[in-house]
């Protein structure tokens, strides 16, 4: 009924296409981009109902307040405390490794905000966990979620950061003018 639903509103009422062509392992990281507006999570969960894909995903934790913090992590949020460093990359990795399955969706800009130093978390969970990037790209201009490339982590961070940042280049975000890849 709920995948019925999303797959309805989604598709049909809000006219997004899917046009994904990778293949989704039990353990993946999800690289999503552009990440310009709240309209991106509700895009996102629509999505994963209407395909039937459960993540989890980071969220600063300022959101994790009453009522919406018991809400968001039903949904999979996993809060992240910006202001202090943490481990939550190893403990993330060390989760991944442990499970038989794992699902983590990270917008690498880390904000809504134009900000060309993306961060690299997500890939380093991935390399330490010895998992794959799938890159989805959510394009507002063409109504399409996009995923056309896995990035196998290697080590070449500078090198794959960029080859990420290339396959991102062309997506429309919501807030457009609120996107950037950077300097490649």
């Amino acid at each position: 009924m709920w995948k019925a639903f999303c797959r309805w509103l989604l598709y049909k009422q809000m006219g997004w296409v899917a046009d994904v062509t990778e293949p989704h392992p039990d353990k993946y990281i999800i690289c999503l981009a552009p990440h310009t507006s709240n309209w991106d999570f509700l895009i996102g969960q629509l999505y994963s109902g209407a395909e039937g894909l459960k993540s989890n995903f980071l969220m600063k934790k300022e959101w994790f307040f009453w009522p919406l913090g018991g809400i968001f992590r039903r949904l999979g949020g996993i809060p992240v405390w910006r202001t202090k460093r943490t481990s939550m990359t190893d403990n993330l990795a060390e989760t991944a490794k442990k499970s038989s399955s794992f699902h983590l969706c990270v917008t690498p800009e880390g904000t809504r905000s134009l900000n060309p130093e993306w961060k690299k978390g997500f890939y380093f969970i991935a390399m330490k966990a010895g998992i794959p990037i799938l890159l989805y790209g959510a394009d507002y201009e063409k109504r399409i979620i996009q995923c056309k490339k896995t990035i196998i982590p290697n080590g070449d961070v500078d090198n794959q950061m960029k080859e990420i940042k290339l396959y991102f280049k062309d997506f429309k975000g919501k807030i457009p003018e609120k996107f950037t890849v950077g300097e490649i």
